[in-house]
């Protein structure tokens, strides 16, 4: 071992004690020989064996000749079919199996139509070989009788005798020809016929690509973008890894394609629905849509899975092959500068169905929620509805955009409120508008009931990046949280009330929010959305959240798609939205409105209005407000409130106005307008009928004096 340094060194292992085990190192020098050259040609066999262009010769290798075994079971089985009635009874079988009896009587009787002919075809067989032997006889005698009479004819032309066996030998001689053409050709025949039957088997495999998936091509392997057909859609159902519907497809043989309805075009894909089987539920097909995916050589989010009327049935959808990561081109608001709007009758043009259809919503007193991840398209989503709304003269707004980016700044000068800014204080600003939007609510409701005819302009109070509200800690100098979910939440109440009662008066409540959670967007609000729409999310749990449970049971999974790739798309449940029948939601690829054209559109809807003051804060004047007026709306729909808690509330709807105020203030204001206090249970209370009534005798005595 001369020139080769030896360590010895302690190397622990876990399964023995440290200071027992010894590790020898040898280190070769520059002197050291080289490795044997065994060792050598071994490592090479291993790096060969390898190496790419290794592994795809022996694919090719075993694709070919699994080819041939693949043609020779193909041709048994046609064989098998054509002279039994195996088909016959697959047919049965797949009817039956589909519940379809009638025509499981039908294939029956058409396989005892094939067996009758069959026998009869037998039976013939047993006296074929007397008829083929009298028939044969009669033929060799008329042979040889008509060519003695041609030789005769032939040997009276000619005047020689010998002429009349011509004809008989010119046969007997080409006989003599075929027979050694035969014996020449038989041995090479022999030798070759083989080789042509394997050439004919492996012809049939090729043709129909008979060898397992890990031996084909690349290109056949992948199959990018084949188109799909009634075979490709059983086989990729066959191998979901369903057993009972395997095994179903597997009696059904090739006829399963009559689960099948036609296979339609629809925009940018198919559509077919699928009947299935007994024993197999919609939703083992729905948990099982990636793996569906790749079997039909998709990714996860080309297809998609919805649940029609039919029982037992679920309807696929399946793109073309990169055809929704293809944009969908510029929104009609932006195309066409003479477009306006309708709040009642209109729909605004959101964007297109996997369809390909335009998808239009329907804004009319329908509550909105908008959700999804952060940077999803979110907010140019809900804008685009905004700015189409901005269309209608008669349409206000009441704007607070919570992350303050900028987003909404083309509506200042539509809107009559715009709050921009992520901070505690616009937050409470926020809620202020929302109060303000009940009292606003609260006003049209009581004119209502006045006068059944009263007509209103639609009020959209928008809260943009709303989950900052809810979250936000601050509290008001009762304690009150503005954000949360209680009883005692202000946000949260003003937007309950909205959600409960705005929509008859034309006052709606549009939100957008992020990563939804039970925190940042409560269960009563998210449920008092007429119309939910979600981005792309990351759990099934935040899916339920945003569109509800009957929705993503019915298929609707903003879960699945592709955070950052599939911005914009949107998955929509409401009845503002044509939806097809049977489905619970729809998905739409919005259109996507950029600041250039948002602030050409916002000029137009400008140019349309009077012109329009914005307000940048919710400010309360001190010399305009109406005590009176303040008190029924604190009151809100309680029949009666204690005179502390009406003073509470006042000093929290205006705190410079009524910060200082005591009971004695607000009785005197009661009283001198007919609705003093009275005691119940021993506390001073303030009833809201006479509150109201108050109102409404002032109201018609300034409406009388106005008209004198």
């Amino acid at each position: 071992m001369s020139g080769t340094v030896v360590h010895l060194h302690k190397d622990p292992t876990p399964d023995h004690d440290p200071a027992t085990v010894t590790t020898l190192t040898v280190v070769p020098d520059a002197a050291t020989p080289p490795l044997p050259l065994w060792v050598r040609s071994g490592r090479a066999v291993k790096t060969a064996v390898t190496h790419e262009n290794t592994r795809t010769a022996a694919r090719a290798v075993a694709r070919h000749s699994l080819y041939i075994a693949g043609g020779a079971r193909i041709v048994g089985r046609r064989a098998w079919d054509g002279r039994t009635a195996a088909r016959y009874e697959r047919y049965i079988r797949t009817a039956e199996a589909a519940g379809n009896f009638d025509a499981a009587a039908e294939w029956e009787e058409r396989g005892q139509r094939f067996r009758e002919a069959r026998h009869r075809r037998r039976m013939d067989l047993l006296h074929s070989p007397l008829d083929v032997a009298k028939g044969a006889g009669i033929s060799v005698g008329m042979g040889i009788g008509g060519l003695v009479l041609l030789g005769i004819a032939m040997a009276v032309a000619t005047k020689d005798v010998s002429d009349v066996v011509t004809p008989l030998m010119a046969v007997v001689e080409f006989i003599n020809l075929l027979i050694t053409i035969v014996r020449v050709v038989w041995g090479p025949a022999l030798t070759i016929g083989p080789f042509l039957a394997l050439l004919a088997l492996w012809s049939v495999g090729a043709h129909q690509k008979a060898a397992p998936q890990w031996a084909l091509p690349p290109n056949v392997r992948t199959g990018e973008g084949e188109p799909i057909t009634p075979s490709i859609v059983v086989k990729a159902l066959r191998d979901l890894g369903v057993p009972a519907l395997r095994k179903a497809i597997t009696e059904m043989g090739d006829a399963g394609a009559s689960m099948l309805s036609p296979i339609v075009i629809a925009g940018c894909g198919v559509e077919v629905d699928v009947t299935l089987p007994s024993g197999v539920s919609t939703s083992e097909v729905q948990g099982k849509r990636r793996k569906l995916a790749e079997n039909l050589s998709r990714h996860e989010h080309e297809v998609f899975i919805t649940i029609p009327t039919a029982a037992r049935t679920v309807r696929l959808w399946v793109a073309d092959s990169g055809a929704l990561d293809e944009p969908i081109g510029p929104s009609p608001l932006v195309t066409d500068e003479t477009m306006t709007a309708d709040y009642a009758k209109g729909r605004a043009p959101w964007g297109q169905d996997l369809r390909g259809d335009a998808a239009a919503l329907s804004l009319y007193q329908r509550h909105l929620l908008v959700t999804g991840l952060s940077n999803q398209g979110k907010t140019a989503a809900l804008r685009a509805l905004a700015l189409w709304l901005s269309l209608d003269r008669s349409v206000q707004f009441w704007l607070a955009d919570l992350k303050g980016a900028g987003d909404w700044r083309y509506f200042d000068g539509i809107a009559s409120r715009l709050i921009q800014g992520p901070t505690d204080d616009h937050v409470i600003q926020a809620t202020e508008m929302a109060e303000d939007a009940v009292t606003e609510m609260n006003r049209r409701l009581e004119a209502r009931r006045t006068d059944p005819a009263a007509k209103f302009p639609p009020l959209i109070v928008l809260v943009d990046e709303a989950q900052v509200a809810f979250m936000c800690p601050a509290k008001d100098d009762d304690s009150r949280p503005y954000g949360g979910s209680k009883a005692t939440s202000r946000y949260f109440m003003a937007v309950r009330k909205i959600h409960n009662q705005g929509r008859a008066v034309d006052v709606l409540m549009w939100q957008g929010t992020q990563d939804p959670t039970d925190q940042n967007l409560p269960k009563l609000v998210r449920e008092g959305a007429h119309t939910r729409a979600s981005l792309a999310l990351g759990t099934e749990q935040q899916s339920r959240m945003a569109l509800g449970d009957k929705a993503v049971n019915g298929g609707a999974a903003p879960h699945l798609l592709r955070q950052g790739l599939d911005k914009g798309t949107l998955v929509v449940a409401s009845d503002g939205i044509t939806i097809p029948v049977g489905q619970a939601s729809i998905t739409v690829r919005t259109h996507f409105i950029d600041d250039d054209a948002a602030e050409a559109i916002a000029e137009r809807a400008k140019a349309l209005r009077d012109g329009v003051t914005t307000l940048h804060t919710v400010d309360h004047d001190d010399e305009a407000h109406d005590p009176l007026a303040d008190i029924a709306a604190v009151i809100g729909d309680a029949p009666r409130l204690r005179t502390q808690d009406v003073i509470k509330r006042l000093s929290a709807l205006n705190p410079t106005a009524y910060g200082d105020w005591s009971p004695g203030d607000l009785t005197r204001v009661l009283e001198d307008a007919g609705a003093e206090p009275y005691k119940s249970d021993g506390r001073m209370v303030v009833a809201r009928d006479r509150v109201a009534r108050a109102l409404a005798d002032r109201d018609g005595e300034g409406s009388a004096s106005d008209a004198g």
